[in-house]
């Protein structure tokens, strides 16, 4: 059954809303393809699985590449990884039609009952965003290898998620990105919204970790 949205799901501008209390805080995560969606998963997982109940849905076209991924990385246990394969547009199942999203993060919480869902995106534009109806927070991920302009051009994604991460900020010096300049663009287009600059792969990444941490209640 298709889930009908109202005009806010739609948009792409801060969630203002509170979590809901007595059930999973869910987040999605999303950005364009190689951005380091995956990677930032991973490492949220081991750094929060010891405290916290976590659990994963990762969305790809045709493929649970993303799941299995994980699942080899050991992040969490097999069980608590769901692959959703879209057929679709990634935008599409995280926000037009959440059913399947909806129904796999829902299948997780009545198993496990978690503290968090993760829910990845597949890799998308600059547009893509969550429905509220699946998500409760929004993470979205840029890097620099994608261009130091990317920030400044805005899109709901960049200016509307409630936390931005710009990765791969070690390899700025390498493909001629001037990483200060896009944290200035990302201040100047999110309105007050927190952004965070890291290397998933090669740096602690204790910024995101906290602020996710911070939309856990038990956690609060």
């Amino acid at each position: 059954m298709l889930h009908r949205l109202d005009d806010q799901d739609l948009g792409g501008g801060a969630h203002d809303h509170p979590p809901h209390r007595g059930r999973a805080v869910r987040i999605g995560i999303g950005g364009p393809v190689g951005c380091g969606k995956t990677a930032l998963v991973a490492a949220l997982c081991r750094a929060l699985r010891d405290e916290l109940s976590v659990a994963v849905v990762t969305n790809d076209i045709y493929t649970t590449e993303d799941a299995d991924f994980l699942r080899r990385e050991a992040v969490l246990p097999t069980e608590r990884i769901v692959a959703v394969r879209t057929g679709c547009c990634p935008h599409t199942a995280i926000r037009d039609d959440i059913t399947a999203n909806l129904d796999a993060v829902e299948d997780l919480v009545d198993q496990f009952d978690p503290d968090v869902v993760l829910v990845e995106s597949g890799g998308d534009n600059l547009t893509a965003t969550f429905s509220y109806g699946l998500v409760d927070r929004q993470i979205f991920v840029v890097d620099t290898a994608g261009g130091d302009d990317v920030p400044r051009k805005g899109g709901p994604g960049v200016a509307g998620a409630d936390l931005l991460v710009i990765n791969k900020v070690d390899l700025g010096p390498l493909v001629g990105a001037d990483t200060e300049r896009m944290a200035a663009d990302a201040e100047r287009v999110r309105d007050g919204k927190p952004t965070a600059l890291t290397s998933v792969r090669t740096q602690p990444i204790t910024e995101v970790v906290d602020w996710v941490r911070a939309q856990v209640p038990v956690a609060a």
